[in-house]
Order: structure tokens, then C-alpha cells, then sequence
């Protein structure tokens, strides 16, 4: 796309920043384009949650592995510990956070549920393309 310089009348290109015969600054339409934010800000509140519910779930499991226990849930939580650290930022990368539509008061949700009450009013909100709007 070419333009053309306001004082002398030349030829411009986009990636001129000035006519090369008069010097004259080039101004280009630029449109602003509005990005989509990205959902990786919540992933370390996540990673923290994963990394806190490790050790607990590896503990845990290998004390109810000493009962006889440990076959049916020593030892799937001893599983969920491992892989606690790698489910934790997947859900932190889901959640939602904002302000109830109805009531303003700040509040968080999974992304995995399209609707839900919010705590303090108790009314139904909907999650819609990242936006919490009310639920009529």
C-alpha cells in the first residue's frame, strides 16, 4: 500500500518514515487492533496450588499405603501428588476473574462451568466469551 507525501506529491511507501526528496515526516493510518488477552495470567496460581498439593497428596497417600488401604486410595493419591504440579496451571489458566454483574463484589470461576451463582448475592451469572453477564 503506497501513500503519497503532503508537500510534495511523491510516492511513499508504508516503511518510509520520510519522503526521500523533501524529508518531510510521513504520517500512515495505522488501525489499532485490540488483542485478545491471554488466559496464561492465572497458570502460576495453578502451578503455586500444584505445587502445595503435592507433598500433601504424596503423604497422605503413602500413610493410607501403610493401612492395606493403599491398592484402592493410597495409591491413586500418591498418582494425583505426581501429576498434581501439571493439573494445577491448567486450571489456573481456565479460571475466570471479575466483578458479579449483579452485585459488583469480585469473584472467580473455573472456565470449565458456563454458569454459576455468585457467593455474595446468589444470583445466576453466565460466562460468555470470557464476560460474565447476567443470567435473566
Amino acid at each position: 500500500m503506497n501513500a503519497t507525501c503532503g508537500k510534495c506529491g511523491e510516492h511513499l511507501q508504508v516503511t518510509w518514515a520520510f519522503c526521500p526528496h523533501c524529508a518531510t515526516p510521513c504520517v500512515h493510518d495505522v488501525a489499532a487492533r485490540k488483542h485478545e488477552t491471554a488466559p496464561v495470567m492465572e497458570s502460576f496460581s495453578g502451578l503455586l496450588f500444584g505445587v502445595v498439593a503435592a507433598p500433601v497428596l504424596i503423604i497422605a497417600g503413602g500413610m493410607i499405603c501403610l493401612t492395606g488401604l493403599g491398592v484402592f486410595l493410597g495409591v491413586p493419591l500418591i498418582v494425583l501428588g505426581v501429576c498434581a504440579p501439571l493439573i494445577g496451571p491448567v486450571l489456573g489458566m481456565n479460571a475466570q476473574h471479575g466483578e458479579c454483574p449483579w452485585c459488583s463484589a469480585k469473584i472467580g470461576s473455573l472456565s470449565l462451568f458456563d454458569q454459576f451463582s455468585c457467593p455474595a448475592c446468589s444470583k445466576r451469572i453466565v460466562v460468555r466469551k470470557r464476560e460474565m453477564i447476567r443470567a435473566e
